[in-house]
């Protein structure tokens, strides 16, 4: 049986690959927010951790809750938006709160994670997004979310370089309908998560450092 670790599994696309791992036979440990969180993923016979990836000291205790573990896949899901474009300059508490989630805590949690999937030979992947492509930019709209998921994509394919066992990725889910895609977004959660799910178990050593997309394609330029 693998392990499958999620951070970041409260609600939407997190808790959604919970139930899709554990509902194909996988050992899913997932890190949530709070006792709700807990009870949704624990519901679905994972294993529940509590984890602020905004908040360094709760990260920083994410590799002893792991100790001992190899661990076959992991995601970084964990992420927020705000959406004025470049006419609106972001607010400091939105910086905080956007570079905070979406690029401290993944390069915070990496080195905690990284060495146990490297022992395990697995994939480490985070969510990023097609909006995070400097070469296909159409509009400013969210410019302080694109700016954190290219510096996302920048960290993931540097500290590739430092975990050579372990195949380190981003990956777009898609436009999904969640609290953060919207009603009207064009993928159900189910059908973005089955095609990273499947997109993630085909990985190979060229996919290393790399952007990937829900349905399998391959960014040929960031």
């Amino acid at each position: 049986m693998s392990l499958v670790l999620v951070i970041g599994a409260s609600r939407g696309i997190g808790l959604e690959l919970v139930r899709q791992y554990r509902e194909a036979g996988q050992r899913v440990i997932a890190t949530v927010r709070d006792a709700a969180g807990r009870d949704r993923v624990q519901a679905l016979g994972a294993q529940a951790l509590t984890v602020d990836v905004a908040n360094p000291a709760s990260v920083s205790g994410l590799a002893w809750q792991l100790d001992g573990e190899k661990i076959d896949v992991a995601l970084y899901v964990a992420g927020v938006i705000r959406r004025p474009g470049a006419l609106t300059p972001p607010t400091r508490d939105d910086f905080d709160a956007v570079m905070r989630t979406n690029v401290l805590g993944a390069m915070q949690a990496l080195p905690q994670v990284a060495p146990m999937v490297s022992e395990a030979r697995g994939v480490f992947a985070f969510l990023s997004s097609s909006m995070s492509q400097i070469g296909s930019v159409q509009s400013s709209g969210s410019w302080l979310y694109r700016t954190s998921k290219a510096a996302l994509n920048m960290a993931v394919a540097a500290a590739q370089h430092d975990y050579p066992d372990a195949t380190l990725v981003t990956i777009d889910p898609g436009w999904v309908q969640t609290d953060m895609g919207g009603a009207g977004a064009a993928l159900t959660v189910e059908h973005s998560v089955r095609g990273m799910r499947a997109v993630l178990g085909g990985v190979t050593p060229a996919d290393k450092g790399r952007l990937l997309h829900h349905d399998g394609r391959r960014a040929a330029h960031w």
